[in-house]
């Protein structure tokens, strides 16, 4: 869930972050069979501090490039990202969270409510997605979304092209047209993790460990077949399409998403090599 909570940034305050940690990330470069080519990087959305993510081959990779390609390019632009939010998420005549939740997680969202200084009958003007994103948000400790690599890839955009392959409106708009049922199944997620010990997500990105990274994405809420769907898979093959068009029109994407998206049968890599494109990982 801190992918998602580190888009909310606009809506929280962060504590001033230590000095930078180095990282050695995954990098993957794509080549078409016609020879064009781009590049995949997995990006961390947040981290508890700095991240000196550009090594040789990522600046290399990163200064070849013609075009940027990232999910959402204002990410720095916090007042809309909150405005889109709020519009989003409002709502009327809601239920107590407790009542959106299965009597079972009932102890553990009143702990979550607790720690976070709400109210069970504080989210009755919000929909249930939201509600389960801002728990998650106050949930995710001392990361950082200053510290995600995505907005340091666009700084580095040195006046190329970025294109969003989602945009805040339509990503947030993902959760904002799931059903009721599954907006609880994700409120309970949320509930359940934020009940589980802290992982250290960054620490899996910064060595480049995709087979950590790719277990993570069959937890939580990606554990859910509909949610995974809606959240991960589709997203994927949508993205999918994209950067190949980019690929294939000699543009030279870096694609900067979250590392997430890399993962297993799924991810980028993966669903590129199915298409035909030769996908060698590079670091």
């Amino acid at each position: 869930m801190r992918c998602w909570a580190a888009l909310l940034s606009a809506l929280a305050l962060f504590a001033c972050s230590p000095s930078p940690q180095h990282a050695d990330p995954a990098l993957w470069k794509v080549e078409s069979p016609q020879g064009q080519v781009g590049w995949l990087f997995g990006t961390i959305h947040s981290s508890p501090r700095p991240l000196e993510w550009e090594t040789p081959a990522v600046h290399d990779a990163l200064r070849s490039a013609n075009m940027i390609m990232v999910e959402v390019g204002n990410l720095a632009d916090e007042a809309e990202v909150g405005a889109t939010f709020a519009r989003l998420a409002k709502s009327s005549g809601q239920p107590p969270l407790s009542q959106r939740i299965s009597s079972e997680e009932r102890p553990a969202l009143a702990a979550l409510l607790k720690r976070s200084g709400y109210a069970d009958g504080d989210f009755a003007a919000m929909d249930t997605w939201a509600a389960a994103l801002t728990l998650a948000r106050n949930g995710a400790g001392k990361e950082d979304a200053r510290n995600g690599v995505d907005r340091a890839v666009i700084a580095n955009a040195d006046g190329r092209p970025v294109t969003e392959l989602e945009g805040a409106v339509q990503q947030l708009g993902l959760f904002d047209s799931l059903p009721e049922r599954e907006q609880r199944d994700l409120l309970g997620a949320v509930v359940r993790e934020a009940s589980e010990p802290d992982h250290d997500l960054s620490d899996k990105w910064r060595t480049g460990d995709m087979a950590a990274i790719e277990a993570e994405t069959r937890t939580g809420l990606l554990a859910d077949p509909e949610l995974r769907e809606v959240l991960f898979t589709g997203r994927n093959r949508r993205w999918t399409a994209s950067i190949a068009e980019a690929i294939e029109a000699r543009r030279k994407p870096f694609v900067a998403v979250g590392a997430a998206h890399m993962a297993g049968p799924d991810g980028l890599p993966a669903m590129l090599a199915r298409q035909g494109f030769t996908v060698t990982r590079v670091e």
